[in-house]
Protein backbone atom coordinates (compact mmCIF):
# COMPACT_ATOMS: atom_id res chain seq x y z
CA UNK A 1 0.00 0.00 0.00
CA UNK A 2 3.15 2.39 0.20
CA UNK A 3 2.47 3.53 -3.43
CA UNK A 4 -1.29 3.49 -3.01
CA UNK A 5 -4.12 5.65 -1.36
CA UNK A 6 -8.31 4.91 -1.71
CA UNK A 7 -10.35 6.84 -1.36
CA UNK A 8 -14.04 5.72 -0.39
CA UNK A 9 -17.57 7.84 -1.19
CA UNK A 10 -20.42 6.08 1.16
CA UNK A 11 -18.73 3.09 1.49
CA UNK A 12 -17.74 2.40 -1.77
CA UNK A 13 -14.39 1.88 -3.43
CA UNK A 14 -13.50 4.76 -6.15
CA UNK A 15 -11.46 4.72 -9.05
CA UNK A 16 -12.07 7.97 -10.93
CA UNK A 17 -8.83 10.46 -11.13
CA UNK A 18 -9.39 11.59 -7.40
CA UNK A 19 -9.19 8.15 -6.50
CA UNK A 20 -5.22 8.89 -7.71
CA UNK A 21 -5.01 12.33 -6.98
CA UNK A 22 -3.06 13.36 -3.84
CA UNK A 23 -5.12 14.49 -0.80
CA UNK A 24 -4.87 18.05 -0.93
CA UNK A 25 -6.00 18.03 -5.24
CA UNK A 26 -9.23 16.05 -3.77
CA UNK A 27 -9.57 18.47 -1.24
CA UNK A 28 -9.29 21.49 -3.16
CA UNK A 29 -12.04 20.41 -6.04
CA UNK A 30 -14.51 19.25 -2.81
CA UNK A 31 -15.86 21.25 -0.28
CA UNK A 32 -17.10 20.07 2.87
CA UNK A 33 -16.16 19.84 6.41
CA UNK A 34 -13.46 16.79 7.18
CA UNK A 35 -11.01 15.85 9.77
CA UNK A 36 -7.70 13.67 9.44
CA UNK A 37 -6.14 11.26 11.88
CA UNK A 38 -3.39 8.71 11.38
CA UNK A 39 -3.04 5.25 12.84
CA UNK A 40 -0.28 4.27 16.07
CA UNK A 41 1.14 1.13 17.25
CA UNK A 42 1.54 -0.09 13.43
CA UNK A 43 -1.84 0.41 12.69
CA UNK A 44 -3.65 -1.06 15.61
CA UNK A 45 -5.79 1.97 16.59
CA UNK A 46 -6.91 5.62 15.47
CA UNK A 47 -5.52 8.29 16.86
CA UNK A 48 -8.21 10.62 19.05
CA UNK A 49 -11.35 9.08 17.20
CA UNK A 50 -13.45 10.15 19.14
CA UNK A 51 -12.72 13.66 19.49
CA UNK A 52 -11.86 13.79 15.82
CA UNK A 53 -16.15 12.52 14.72
CA UNK A 54 -16.87 15.46 17.99
CA UNK A 55 -15.00 17.89 16.12
CA UNK A 56 -16.45 16.73 12.06
CA UNK A 57 -20.24 17.43 13.21
CA UNK A 58 -19.18 20.48 15.36
CA UNK A 59 -17.60 22.19 12.32
CA UNK A 60 -20.15 20.34 9.85
CA UNK A 61 -22.90 22.39 11.95
CA UNK A 62 -20.47 25.63 12.28
CA UNK A 63 -20.63 25.70 8.29
CA UNK A 64 -23.89 24.94 7.56
CA UNK A 65 -25.10 27.73 9.80
CA UNK A 66 -22.46 30.40 8.89
CA UNK A 67 -20.77 29.95 5.93
CA UNK A 68 -22.91 27.20 3.40
CA UNK A 69 -20.88 27.57 0.92
CA UNK A 70 -17.69 25.80 2.24
CA UNK A 71 -20.08 22.99 3.21
CA UNK A 72 -22.33 22.54 0.02
CA UNK A 73 -21.71 21.55 -3.95
CA UNK A 74 -24.33 24.79 -4.11
CA UNK A 75 -25.45 27.48 -2.65
CA UNK A 76 -28.81 28.59 -3.33
CA UNK A 77 -30.03 27.45 -0.07
CA UNK A 78 -29.47 28.45 3.45
CA UNK A 79 -29.99 26.43 6.53
CA UNK A 80 -31.52 28.60 8.77
CA UNK A 81 -33.36 25.50 10.31
CA UNK A 82 -33.76 24.07 14.08
CA UNK A 83 -30.61 21.54 13.54
CA UNK A 84 -29.33 21.04 17.26
CA UNK A 85 -25.81 19.84 18.14
CA UNK A 86 -26.82 15.94 19.53
CA UNK A 87 -28.65 15.60 15.63
CA UNK A 88 -25.64 16.48 13.73
CA UNK A 89 -23.48 14.42 16.08
CA UNK A 90 -25.58 11.38 15.84
CA UNK A 91 -25.99 11.70 12.32
CA UNK A 92 -22.44 12.17 10.97
CA UNK A 93 -21.40 9.36 13.38
CA UNK A 94 -23.91 6.50 11.48
CA UNK A 95 -22.63 8.08 8.25
CA UNK A 96 -18.93 8.32 9.17
CA UNK A 97 -19.07 4.80 11.31
CA UNK A 98 -20.85 3.21 7.65
CA UNK A 99 -18.21 4.27 5.52
CA UNK A 100 -15.13 3.25 7.97
CA UNK A 101 -16.44 -0.47 8.68
CA UNK A 102 -16.50 -0.43 4.71
CA UNK A 103 -12.81 0.97 4.43
CA UNK A 104 -10.39 0.16 7.11
CA UNK A 105 -10.67 -3.74 6.11
CA UNK A 106 -9.36 -3.33 2.67
CA UNK A 107 -6.91 -0.91 3.65
CA UNK A 108 -5.87 -2.98 6.14
CA UNK A 109 -5.68 -6.00 4.11
CA UNK A 110 -3.34 -3.87 1.26
CA UNK A 111 -1.29 -2.36 4.04
CA UNK A 112 2.10 -3.49 3.92
CA UNK A 113 3.82 -4.77 7.36
CA UNK A 114 5.09 -1.64 10.05
CA UNK A 115 3.35 0.83 7.71
CA UNK A 116 1.03 3.34 9.63
CA UNK A 117 -1.89 4.75 7.80
CA UNK A 118 -3.57 8.58 7.48
CA UNK A 119 -7.05 8.90 7.40
CA UNK A 120 -8.67 11.69 6.40
CA UNK A 121 -12.85 11.90 6.32
CA UNK A 122 -14.60 14.55 4.16
CA UNK A 123 -18.84 15.65 4.60
CA UNK A 124 -20.21 17.40 2.41
CA UNK A 125 -23.57 17.06 0.41
CA UNK A 126 -25.94 19.53 -1.87
CA UNK A 127 -27.78 21.97 -0.44
CA UNK A 128 -30.78 21.56 -3.01
CA UNK A 129 -31.24 18.13 -1.18
CA UNK A 130 -33.12 20.31 1.41
CA UNK A 131 -34.90 22.79 -0.43
CA UNK A 132 -38.66 22.22 0.51
CA UNK A 133 -38.20 21.10 3.89
CA UNK A 134 -39.52 23.49 6.62
CA UNK A 135 -37.54 21.31 9.08
CA UNK A 136 -34.37 19.09 8.81
CA UNK A 137 -34.20 16.01 11.04
CA UNK A 138 -31.33 13.38 11.40
CA UNK A 139 -33.02 10.82 8.69
CA UNK A 140 -32.94 13.88 6.13
CA UNK A 141 -29.43 14.71 6.79
CA UNK A 142 -27.71 11.50 6.41
CA UNK A 143 -29.53 11.21 2.77
CA UNK A 144 -28.33 14.43 1.95
CA UNK A 145 -25.09 14.68 2.90
CA UNK A 146 -21.57 12.45 1.41
CA UNK A 147 -18.97 10.91 3.03
CA UNK A 148 -15.77 10.14 1.57
CA UNK A 149 -12.61 8.78 2.86
CA UNK A 150 -9.44 8.19 1.94
CA UNK A 151 -6.69 5.99 3.44
CA UNK A 152 -3.03 6.47 2.72
CA UNK A 153 0.66 5.23 4.08
CA UNK A 154 1.98 7.82 6.78
CA UNK A 155 5.75 7.41 8.01
CA UNK A 156 5.50 9.24 11.02
CA UNK A 157 8.98 11.56 11.86
CA UNK A 158 10.73 10.61 14.53
CA UNK A 159 10.08 12.96 17.72
CA UNK A 160 13.90 13.64 19.21
CA UNK A 161 16.19 13.57 16.24
CA UNK A 162 18.72 16.59 15.04
CA UNK A 163 17.38 18.09 11.86
CA UNK A 164 13.85 17.36 12.38
CA UNK A 165 12.69 20.43 13.70
CA UNK A 166 10.10 22.38 12.20
CA UNK A 167 11.33 25.80 10.23
CA UNK A 168 8.72 28.53 10.18
CA UNK A 169 7.71 31.43 8.19
CA UNK A 170 4.58 33.97 9.18
CA UNK A 171 3.53 35.21 5.74
CA UNK A 172 -0.61 35.60 5.82
CA UNK A 173 -3.53 36.79 7.38
CA UNK A 174 -5.84 34.32 9.71
CA UNK A 175 -8.64 32.91 7.96
CA UNK A 176 -12.10 33.13 7.90
CA UNK A 177 -14.65 30.68 9.88
CA UNK A 178 -11.10 29.31 11.66
CA UNK A 179 -13.26 27.20 14.39
CA UNK A 180 -14.17 24.71 11.97
CA UNK A 181 -11.82 22.67 9.76
CA UNK A 182 -12.91 22.95 5.99
CA UNK A 183 -12.02 21.48 2.58
CA UNK A 184 -11.55 25.07 0.79
CA UNK A 185 -8.67 26.11 2.90
CA UNK A 186 -6.80 23.98 1.11
CA UNK A 187 -7.04 26.24 -2.47
CA UNK A 188 -7.45 29.27 -0.48
CA UNK A 189 -3.70 29.31 1.07
CA UNK A 190 -2.03 28.22 -1.93
CA UNK A 191 -1.08 31.87 -2.84
CA UNK A 192 1.25 31.54 0.39
CA UNK A 193 3.26 29.57 -0.97
CA UNK A 194 5.39 32.19 -3.36
CA UNK A 195 5.98 33.51 -0.26
CA UNK A 196 7.67 30.45 1.64
CA UNK A 197 11.39 31.23 2.12
CA UNK A 198 13.35 27.98 1.12
CA UNK A 199 13.61 25.09 3.62
CA UNK A 200 10.42 26.45 5.83
CA UNK A 201 8.46 23.85 6.51
CA UNK A 202 5.62 25.50 7.77
CA UNK A 203 3.98 29.10 7.44
CA UNK A 204 2.39 31.12 9.85
CA UNK A 205 -0.74 33.49 10.07
CA UNK A 206 -0.46 36.80 11.74
CA UNK A 207 -3.11 39.43 11.33
CA UNK A 208 -0.95 42.38 11.84
CA UNK A 209 2.46 40.86 11.93
CA UNK A 210 2.98 40.91 15.78
CA UNK A 211 0.72 38.47 17.30
CA UNK A 212 0.98 34.36 15.97
CA UNK A 213 -2.67 32.84 15.20
CA UNK A 214 -1.72 29.33 14.13
CA UNK A 215 0.36 27.66 10.58
CA UNK A 216 -1.67 26.75 8.00
CA UNK A 217 -1.78 23.31 8.83
CA UNK A 218 -1.09 23.36 12.65
CA UNK A 219 -1.53 25.03 15.85
CA UNK A 220 1.20 27.09 17.42
CA UNK A 221 2.79 27.47 20.59
CA UNK A 222 5.72 28.83 22.49
CA UNK A 223 7.36 28.61 25.38
CA UNK A 224 8.48 31.78 27.91
CA UNK A 225 10.19 32.20 30.64
CA UNK A 226 8.30 34.17 33.49
CA UNK A 227 9.62 37.22 34.65
CA UNK A 228 11.45 37.74 38.19
CA UNK A 229 8.08 38.89 40.01
CA UNK A 230 5.55 36.39 38.37
CA UNK A 231 8.41 33.40 39.24
CA UNK A 232 8.97 33.96 43.19
CA UNK A 233 8.95 31.41 45.15
CA UNK A 234 10.47 27.92 44.85
CA UNK A 235 11.32 27.97 41.29
CA UNK A 236 12.90 31.34 41.08
CA UNK A 237 16.53 29.82 41.04
CA UNK A 238 15.80 26.89 39.04
CA UNK A 239 15.17 27.51 35.71
CA UNK A 240 14.77 23.63 35.02
CA UNK A 241 11.52 23.72 37.53
CA UNK A 242 8.91 23.80 34.78
CA UNK A 243 6.83 26.14 37.03
CA UNK A 244 9.54 29.43 35.51
CA UNK A 245 7.63 28.85 32.08
CA UNK A 246 4.46 29.54 30.44
CA UNK A 247 3.17 28.23 27.54
CA UNK A 248 1.16 30.43 24.84
CA UNK A 249 -1.26 29.54 21.97
CA UNK A 250 -3.70 32.16 20.46
CA UNK A 251 -7.12 31.54 21.82
CA UNK A 252 -10.23 30.36 19.65
CA UNK A 253 -11.67 33.89 19.55
CA UNK A 254 -8.81 35.43 18.00
CA UNK A 255 -9.51 33.43 14.90
CA UNK A 256 -7.79 29.59 15.41
CA UNK A 257 -8.93 26.14 14.64
CA UNK A 258 -9.89 24.18 17.87
CA UNK A 259 -7.41 21.90 16.51
CA UNK A 260 -7.22 18.12 18.60
CA UNK A 261 -3.96 17.75 19.82
CA UNK A 262 -4.03 21.59 20.66
CA UNK A 263 -6.80 21.01 23.32
CA UNK A 264 -4.70 17.92 24.38
CA UNK A 265 -1.80 19.94 25.12
CA UNK A 266 -3.76 22.06 27.43
CA UNK A 267 -5.02 19.14 29.39
CA UNK A 268 -1.43 18.20 29.54
CA UNK A 269 -0.07 21.33 30.63
CA UNK A 270 -2.60 21.11 33.63
CA UNK A 271 -2.02 17.36 34.59
CA UNK A 272 1.65 18.37 34.74
CA UNK A 273 1.23 21.94 36.22
CA UNK A 274 2.38 23.67 33.67
CA UNK A 275 1.36 27.21 33.32
CA UNK A 276 -1.00 28.13 30.31
CA UNK A 277 -2.23 31.09 28.65
CA UNK A 278 -4.33 31.19 25.83
CA UNK A 279 -2.86 34.20 24.45
CA UNK A 280 -1.59 35.25 20.89
CA UNK A 281 2.62 35.27 21.26
CA UNK A 282 3.90 38.33 20.50
CA UNK A 283 6.89 38.79 18.34
CA UNK A 284 7.52 41.85 19.72
CA UNK A 285 8.43 39.54 22.86
CA UNK A 286 10.70 36.78 21.50
CA UNK A 287 13.59 37.36 23.05
CA UNK A 288 11.35 35.57 26.21
CA UNK A 289 10.69 32.48 23.73
CA UNK A 290 12.96 29.69 25.10
CA UNK A 291 11.46 26.92 23.39
CA UNK A 292 8.30 26.63 20.08
CA UNK A 293 6.41 23.93 18.63
CA UNK A 294 3.82 23.05 16.52
CA UNK A 295 0.81 20.89 16.40
CA UNK A 296 -1.41 18.64 14.32
CA UNK A 297 -2.94 15.09 14.05
CA UNK A 298 -0.66 14.16 11.79
CA UNK A 299 2.85 15.36 13.25
CA UNK A 300 1.46 15.26 16.91
CA UNK A 301 4.05 17.76 18.69
CA UNK A 302 7.14 18.77 16.31
CA UNK A 303 9.84 21.15 17.84
CA UNK A 304 10.50 24.73 16.34
CA UNK A 305 14.20 25.54 15.26
CA UNK A 306 13.85 28.79 13.46
CA UNK A 307 10.90 31.18 12.65
CA UNK A 308 11.16 34.39 10.43
CA UNK A 309 9.42 37.43 10.47
CA UNK A 310 8.87 40.31 7.70
CA UNK A 311 10.57 42.95 9.03
CA UNK A 312 7.73 45.05 7.71
CA UNK A 313 4.08 43.65 7.60
CA UNK A 314 3.30 45.75 4.16
CA UNK A 315 6.04 43.42 2.23
CA UNK A 316 3.89 40.59 2.04
CA UNK A 317 2.15 42.34 -0.88
CA UNK A 318 5.83 41.33 -2.58
CA UNK A 319 5.55 38.61 -5.40
CA UNK A 320 8.24 36.86 -4.05
CA UNK A 321 9.95 35.67 -0.49
CA UNK A 322 13.15 36.92 -1.91
CA UNK A 323 11.64 40.48 -1.90
CA UNK A 324 10.91 40.55 1.31
CA UNK A 325 13.46 41.31 4.45
CA UNK A 326 13.47 38.82 7.34
CA UNK A 327 13.86 38.80 11.26
CA UNK A 328 15.06 35.42 12.44
CA UNK A 329 14.95 34.07 15.73
CA UNK A 330 17.12 30.49 16.35
CA UNK A 331 16.37 28.87 19.46
CA UNK A 332 19.74 27.58 20.91
CA UNK A 333 18.58 23.82 21.51
CA UNK A 334 19.46 21.67 19.29
CA UNK A 335 16.08 19.22 19.49
CA UNK A 336 13.33 19.33 21.96
CA UNK A 337 13.71 21.69 24.74
CA UNK A 338 12.42 20.45 28.74
CA UNK A 339 8.81 22.29 28.15
CA UNK A 340 8.39 20.48 25.14
CA UNK A 341 9.45 17.20 25.92
CA UNK A 342 7.64 17.11 28.79
CA UNK A 343 4.16 17.61 26.77
CA UNK A 344 4.95 15.10 23.93
CA UNK A 345 5.57 12.90 26.60
CA UNK A 346 1.83 13.53 27.83
CA UNK A 347 0.48 13.63 24.54
CA UNK A 348 1.78 9.86 23.98
CA UNK A 349 0.31 8.79 27.19
CA UNK A 350 -3.19 10.12 26.24
CA UNK A 351 -2.68 8.78 22.83
CA UNK A 352 -2.05 5.18 24.43
CA UNK A 353 -5.02 5.78 26.73
CA UNK A 354 -7.57 7.11 24.25
CA UNK A 355 -6.31 5.27 21.19
CA UNK A 356 -9.23 4.12 19.26
CA UNK A 357 -9.19 -0.06 18.29
CA UNK A 358 -9.00 -0.54 14.64
CA UNK A 359 -10.79 -3.79 15.56
CA UNK A 360 -14.13 -1.48 16.80
CA UNK A 361 -14.42 0.06 13.66
CA UNK A 362 -14.27 -2.95 11.16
Amino acid sequence: MSSSRFLFRNGTVLHSSDAAAPITTFLESHPGAYTTTRTHHTASCLLFWERHVNRLADSIRILSNSAPKLLFQSNNHRLSLPVTSPMWESAVRALVDDSMNEALPIAMNERRGGEELSVTVLVCGSSGRFNGFEYVDEELMREALDVYVSVGCYVPRAFDVRGNGARLAVVGQGRDVANAKYSDWVRLRKPLEKLRPPSVTELLLSNDGDHILEGCVTNFFVVCRKDNDEAKGTCLHDQNNTCAFEVQTAPIQDGVLPGIIRQIVMEVCLSKGISFREVAPSWSKHEIWEEAFITSSLRLLEHVETIQVPSSWKSLNSKTWEEISWEQKQFEQEGPGMITRVIQKGIMEKANLEGFPIGDAV
